[in-house]
């Protein structure tokens, strides 16, 4: 696809948080606030359309407005017997514990658009037509659906009119004909140089209502469009122009808005052609935070590619969907053959970012559900940037099919607080694996107390306490180890210093891989603590023989203790004799 391979093209300062999607091109935002999470009903632009060529629709949710769960299309023109093409701009809503969804699409038997209602149990479907008919005949796009405080919903919909009809409590049918709204210059603003369209409404109107207050934002004076909006007493009107809320910007000749209030904020949803590729025809999703003033008006909003602040914290201690992302560089998704979706199509450099995650005290682990047609690749983890600090690196295999799955585990070290995780995929040619869902594992309370445990970032944190130490690319997880050569007695081995980090008396568990690169020596791991002018040494791990054909792993639990002042605590790995090499790999020290 033009638009993934592209968006690989997009300068670093650009990867903030706007558009919201970078995988498909979306437009016609429709937001719904409903159980905690802000549910955004889309269109779809097809690659390279030339016209307004669109499908399907798209859901997707998020419960922190930077990282969306991308839901799949649960609606598409053929869900429409009737219907022949042209999956426009919509919205839904929630009533009766069902989700109407008012689209307009061309319907076949007069190929005029009309506006059709589907339905579903579910926010992120799978949608059904509800009538299996148009509800409405009237030639005209962009439904806006409404339910006022004593429960009368509402449908507006038009280009080049405005009209409503009032629905029925069962949302899918109407009392009483269609009411086109007077549009006046005084309700809608003055346009010139156009005799038969006196005013500045264009399309798109987003009905709600505020403080007792209803506002009717719209699409003004095509082309290219600005955001303007109107004021009533009551849902019906009189209406009162207000003014431009997002001036023409963004490489798309149209516009259109959804408003919604969420955790205490207010965010303004609209589309332009700011992702690669873009223009009037492939068009890309965006939201903004904004204020309203204390007399109830809307300030000027611009487009930015910041986007609009996350709310809290992601948590990696339960599973997160893979397609949960706040950008993208070369992905796709699909759905899974394990239900929802999956990110697919993932080929070498490709990665995801995943905003505010909240290690905390850190993570031990990390579990992927993956499968592969090929040989597999590796997830590297990494904190702040897509080459940022690397804290583990899952392996993954070949399944044999691309929806044949397993769950693979890797040893995380050096995650903790609050970044921005980045899962960058790294392999060979063609595609490499399918990723359907992600956890971490937080480690043990104190977590490990080693720096670079899984040994991912080369040498960081270690030094020889004696002979060398270097990066090995035989490794027992993840894709690096540590060498320990050049020693010249059995105490020489890769070491790090842990003094401010004991408690005097306390227990600790140590875990160690190790593999010989020559002959098969004893390898042990031993703290070397110093206090009141004393070194004493106490055995981490009892020793075990290290082969060159394979992985030892060494365990243990020790009580260490001391008397006086510590000056020095020493965390290493030896032999109990002789100066064979040796590979260790997947430190823990917790």
């Amino acid at each position: 696809m033009v638009l993934l391979l592209a968006t690989t093209l997009v300068p670093a300062s650009a990867r903030a948080d706007n558009p919201i999607v970078q995988h498909v091109y979306t437009a016609d935002p429709a937001p719904l606030v409903h159980n905690g999470r802000v549910y955004l009903y889309t269109g779809h632009d097809e690659d390279g359309s030339t016209y307004f060529t669109m499908k399907d629709w798209r859901v997707w949710s998020s419960e922190d407005m930077v990282n969306w769960t991308d839901h799949g299309s649960p609606m598409s023109v053929s869900t429409f017997s009737w219907a022949s093409a042209d999956a426009w701009a919509g919205q839904a809503i929630h009533r009766n514990g069902k989700f109407y969804w008012y689209v307009p699409v061309k319907e076949r038997a007069t190929g005029a658009m009309a506006i059709g209602v589907a339905v579903s149990d579910s926010p992120t479907g799978p949608f059904t037509d509800a009538i299996g008919r148009p509800l409405v005949k009237n030639g005209e796009i962009d439904p806006s659906v409404f339910i006022d405080d004593d429960g009368q919903a509402y449908l507006y919909w038009g280009n080049p009119r405005l009209a409503y009809v009032r629905l029925n409590a069962d949302m899918i049918s109407y009392s009483g004909g269609i009411t086109y709204v007077p549009l006046t210059p005084a309700g809608f603003g003055t346009r010139t140089g156009n005799a038969s369209r006196p005013t500045l409404y264009e399309e798109g109107p987003w009905i709600y209502k505020r403080n007792g207050l209803y506002y009717n934002v719209f699409a003004a004076e095509c082309c290219g469009e600005f955001i303007a909006y109107s004021t009533a007493p009551s849902v019906t009107g009189p209406w009162t122009y207000r003014g431009t809320i997002m001036p023409r910007q963004g490489g798309s000749f149209t516009n259109h808005a959804g408003v919604i209030d969420f955790k205490g904020g207010s965010y303004f949803f609209y589309h332009n052609g700011a992702l690669p590729g873009g223009s009037g025809y492939t068009r890309s999703v965006a939201v903004e935070k904004f204020t309203y003033n204390a007399n109830g008006t809307i300030p000027t909003i611009n487009m930015t590619a910041a986007g609009a602040p996350q709310i809290g914290t992601l948590n990696p201690y339960v599973r997160q969907e893979a397609e949960t992302i706040a950008w993208g560089s070369g992905i796709e998704t699909e759905p899974a053959g394990e239900g929802g979706m999956n990110v697919g199509f993932v080929e070498n450099g490709d990665w995801i970012k995943v905003k505010g995650v909240a290690f905390g005290g850190g993570a031990s682990s990390y579990s992927a559900r993956v499968a592969s047609g090929t040989g597999g690749g590796r997830i590297e983890l990494r904190l702040g940037g897509a080459t940022g600090t690397l804290v583990g690196t899952c392996t993954v295999p070949g399944t044999g099919g691309w929806q044949t799955w397993t769950t693979v585990t890797c040893p995380v070290s050096g995650a903790t607080g609050t970044h921005d995780l980045y899962l960058r995929f790294t392999g060979g040619s063609g595609y490499l694996m399918n990723l359907n869902w992600w956890q971490f594992t937080p480690a043990a309370p104190g977590g490990n107390l080693l720096t670079n445990g899984t040994l991912e970032s080369g040498t960081a944190g270690w030094t020889a306490f004696g002979g060398t130490v270097a990066s090995s690319g035989t490794a027992h997880g993840g894709s690096q180890s540590l060498a320990s050569t050049g020693r010249t007695a059995s105490w020489n081995g890769p070491s790090q210093d842990v003094t401010g980090k004991l408690t005097n008396g306390k227990s600790y568990t140590t875990g160690v891989w190790v593999r010989s690169q020559t002959g098969t020596p004893d390898v042990r791991a031993t703290l070397a603590v110093t206090a009141g002018g004393t070194t004493s040494y106490v055995a981490l791990t009892p020793a075990a023989t290290a082969n060159t054909n394979g992985w030892t792993r060494l365990t243990g639990t020790a009580t260490v203790s001391w008397t006086g002042t510590l000056t020095g605590a020493r965390f290493y790995v030896e032999t109990a004799s002789g100066t064979d090499s040796f590979l260790m790999d997947d430190v823990s020290f917790e």
